[in-house]
């Protein structure tokens, strides 16, 4: 194989895995936006997903969830 052909290989191999990654977070982000409106509090939310809590409030935010009132927190 020549170098043209690697680097062709090599491209539609991180190309469909971009893909796929694409998938898995639009996949994750769905659950992140379901589990919030389930009451799940966002702390447990963000230790369960692979996205940073700015990054979950952002989400919640994005699809008109409220934030969390101040004062105590349900221990749901």
């Amino acid at each position: 194989m020549n170098a043209e052909q690697e680097l062709d290989q090599a491209t539609r191999r991180y190309r469909k895995t971009e893909e796929a990654h694409e998938e898995a977070r639009t996949a994750a982000i769905a659950a992140v936006v379901a589990a919030l409106r389930d009451g799940m509090r966002p702390t447990d939310v963000t230790d369960r997903s692979p996205f940073t809590a700015a990054y979950v409030r952002r989400i919640a935010r994005e699809n008109g969830i409220a934030p969390a009132r101040p004062g105590p927190k349900s221990s749901k």
